[in-house]
């Protein structure tokens, strides 16, 4: 008992301060479920966790949310920092029968994708951020916290984007109009082709996901792309 009791407490001072704190499942099964989610090709649900790991289903969706934070919380500190910059406004979801469709339609989650691209015309790092709208005060926000200093931004010519240039940015902004030929636009190659991606790889994976935690689904691709 002496034992089990001297075990339990240098656990918990190990743990303190992490995203292990005060659990009851073995560091074992923590790694291994960390190993899963980060190493996957694509997303691993919660259904897929609880099997693979042996828990419930209720303790392997709080394990996925926990480590998705914590992966979202590193990409998050480090802000993109090569000389070019692409950067989009995507959208996640929305009604598809309200008669309401584009920017415009109903329930659908405005977030930023943004593309480090590298000297030979590469990406480098990817960050995909949720944001309450495409506004400037948005923008500026987002700006000040995931771009180093005088980065050359490249957008489409969505107003809010001008933002880039009030914070110190080179903004370079291309009017791409309207149907299939904008996305093909070499500018925005990289920006629209992980789009794409992000958006396969979810939909292939989830019947839904939430508003509130939508964040950390696009913080993890992020954070497997970041370090692939």
């Amino acid at each position: 008992d002496l034992f089990q009791c001297s075990r339990c407490r240098a656990q918990i001072s190990i743990t303190a301060g992490t995203i292990f704190a005060s659990t009851k499942l073995s560091l074992t099964t923590w790694f291994l479920a960390i190993y899963l989610i980060t190493q996957s090709k694509i997303s691993v649900s919660a259904l897929s966790l609880k099997r693979t790991i042996g828990v419930s289903y209720n303790t392997a969706l709080l394990l996925k949310h926990k480590i998705q934070q914590a992966m979202k919380e590193r990409d998050d500190s480090k802000p993109l920092d090569t000389e070019y910059i692409q950067v989009d406004d995507a959208y996640w979801g929305g009604k598809k029968r309200d008669g309401r469709r584009g920017r415009g339609a109903t329930g659908k989650i405005p977030f930023v994708a943004a593309v480090s691209i590298g000297d030979k015309g590469h990406p480098l790092a990817i960050r995909f951020s949720q944001v309450t709208a495409f506004s400037k005060e948005a923008i500026k926000d987002w700006a000040q916290k995931h771009l180093t200093p005088k980065r050359n931004v490249v957008t489409d010519g969505l107003e809010c984007f001008t933002a880039f240039q009030e914070s110190g940015h080179e903004h370079i902004a291309i009017i791409t109009g309207g149907g299939p030929q904008s996305v093909e636009m070499p500018e925005f190659r990289w920006v629209n082709t992980i789009i794409g991606n992000v958006k396969n790889s979810l939909h292939g994976t989830f019947h839904a996901i939430s508003k509130k935690h939508f964040p950390r689904y696009l913080a993890e691709f992020c954070y497997r792309f970041n370090r692939r």
